[in-house]
């Protein structure tokens, strides 16, 4: 045989998709398995024309699942962002909507035993040690897609994948604030550089010259603004103890502005060359950390916040609406946040083996 087959769950998890892989079934090394994956989704040509990807970031995806090395684990989920265009592999973020399909998927796979009613999967993000616990649909000990729950970029309704995440702050670096401000000037531009959940870069719209309240397809036709956020970004990594990020997906992009529909704040998330269709679930938790923070690029443009815990920020997005409940305690620098709560859902697409050329991966 010419090519090596490799089990796999081709899933949709929250508004992203891709390919769900058990680690056992794929190399020990990591930039060999880098370079499985990009055989997998066709990275490297614009429409991945070679593969399962489909040609943009958010179906460019990866999870792999094992069973958890951790404490208070289940499942030990590892991501991996490819790029569609240049098949360059991150590991360094974390997915909270390719996680959405990590209790489903574990299911299907046999890592977690199902329980009739409802299974809670306790998952690691081995990408930024977050935790995260979901509960999954299980009517007679078997997975359930079908349901009533919809989400903002998704067509229809399936069942609903409720999530809790934990120890979200200062995954990436440390700290909440890891300038030790919360607010920045780069380039005569006001940002917030902050760590929840996502390493972000947050902005008005309106310091950028746009609304906030354009369509993805219009932000990403704006080459200079692109250009402009990407030059802030750098600067931003640098200041957040990132390094060089010239070539690494975090720190992500957020444009704020007021709210049109009822939201509580109105944002768009780049990824961070390109808006995302809707919004991502750790960004959204990054957001939504940056509106109950006082002295943010948020100030001032969030409308109906109490002030109790949990406090629910629905974030007003290209395709809806999504809402992040955060639980938080009063601290003496503001808000700490404890958890962030969301559902979402995910459907298994298919399932069987990915084809990869032998000269890619050949097993012994």
């Amino acid at each position: 045989m010419t090519q090596t087959a490799i089990p796999f769950l081709f899933m949709r998890g929250g508004s992203s998709r891709g390919p769900y892989f058990r680690a056992l079934d794929l190399p020990a090394d990591r930039d060999a398995i880098g370079r499985v994956l990009v055989a997998v989704l066709g990275a490297g040509h614009p429409i991945t024309i070679d593969g399962l990807g489909g040609g943009v970031a958010v179906t460019t995806k990866v999870a792999i699942l094992s069973p958890s090395e951790g404490d208070g684990a289940d499942v030990d989920y590892l991501f991996a962002q490819v790029s569609p265009g240049t098949g360059a592999v991150d590991w360094g973020p974390t997915c909270g909507n390719i996680l959405a399909g990590v209790g489903p998927a574990a299911v299907e796979m046999g890592l977690v035993p199902a329980r009739d009613g409802e299974t809670p999967v306790r998952i690691r993000a081995v990408n930024t040690g977050a935790r995260v616990e979901a509960a999954v649909v299980t009517p007679g000990g078997r997975v359930e897609y079908a349901g009533d729950e919809a989400i903002a970029g998704v067509p229809g309704t399936a069942a609903p994948v409720r999530l809790d995440f934990l120890d979200t702050v200062g995954g990436a670096t440390g700290a909440l604030l890891p300038t030790g401000a919360a607010r920045d000037e780069i380039d005569g531009v006001g940002v917030t550089c902050m760590d929840v959940a996502m390493p972000m870069m947050i902005a008005r719209a309106a310091d950028l010259g746009v609304t906030g309240h354009e369509t993805r397809e219009a932000l990403d036709a704006d080459r200079a603004l692109v250009a402009r956020l990407e030059r802030l970004r750098l600067e931003a990594g640098r200041r957040m103890g990132m390094g060089d990020v010239s070539k690494r997906v975090t720190p992500k992009v957020g444009l704020l502005a007021r709210p049109r529909v009822g939201g509580t704040i109105a944002a768009r998330y780049f990824m961070p060359w390109e808006c995302h269709p809707s919004m991502a679930v750790t960004g959204a938790q990054c957001i939504a950390a940056c509106v109950l923070q006082p002295g943010t690029v948020a100030e001032g443009l969030a409308d109906g916040l109490g002030g109790t815990s949990p406090t629910v920020v629905t974030i007003e997005h290209p395709s809806g609406t999504l809402a992040v409940t955060v639980a938080w305690e009063a601290g003496p620098d503001g808000p700490q946040v404890r958890s962030a709560g969301l559902v979402r859902t995910a459907r298994l697409l298919a399932r069987g083996e990915a084809m990869v050329p032998r000269h890619v991966w050949s097993p012994r």
